[in-house]
């Protein structure tokens, strides 16, 4: 049904032409991110409860984890939100604690950084704060508007604007993101 100056008629709901805006949950209390990466799906939950569900578009090389700066790759592992930007130019952007612990263990053990970034980044996750961002692993990894069609950015998690309203509602610094192969 469809009503259109003081008219009430009917066609087909796909001939309409326009986009669904997704269900804004009522509330999310204890927010938590779980994304799938081969499903290219984002769960948000509060705390068991799933609140949401979005789809979501990937680095330009999703397979496989983030390993060094400009791989194009998603990181997997635990992360958590870091850091806020209501004036990203991505519309808005949750930033992520990548690196993290693990992967500055992992970079250490190959001999892609050395000592010193290691224990920057440690030691940054230990407190809580943001990883440097300007290591051989890269950083900058968002989860962030303008669009969830392809796969397209050098790393992030990138979802329909109407999505990311959501997640910056309910999603403060510290909400916990899982990242899934």
């Amino acid at each position: 049904m469809v009503d259109f100056a003081g008219q009430t008629g009917y066609t087909q709901e796909d001939l309409l032409g326009t986009e669904r805006l997704p269900a804004q949950p009522a509330s999310v209390t204890s927010p938590r991110i779980t994304v799938k990466k081969s499903e290219r799906l984002l769960w948000l939950w509060d705390g068991n409860r799933l609140a949401g569900e979005y789809p979501i578009g990937l680095g330009w090389a999703p397979e496989g984890h983030k390993s060094q700066e400009g791989d194009g790759r998603t990181p997997e592992g635990s992360y958590y939100v870091c850091t806020r930007n209501g004036s990203s130019r991505y519309y808005l952007s949750l930033g992520l604690s990548y690196p993290n612990a693990e992967d500055a263990a992992a970079a250490l053990a190959s001999g892609r950084i050395d000592a010193a970034t290691c224990d920057r980044i440690v030691q940054a996750i230990a407190a809580g704060g943001r990883p440097p961002w300007d290591t051989p692993l890269g950083g900058e990894i968002m989860i962030h508007g303008h669009g969830s069609n392809r796969d397209w950015t050098a790393g992030c998690i990138a979802v329909d604007d109407a999505i990311m309203d959501i997640l910056w509602a309910f999603c403060p610094i510290g909400t916990e993101v899982q990242i899934l192969p």
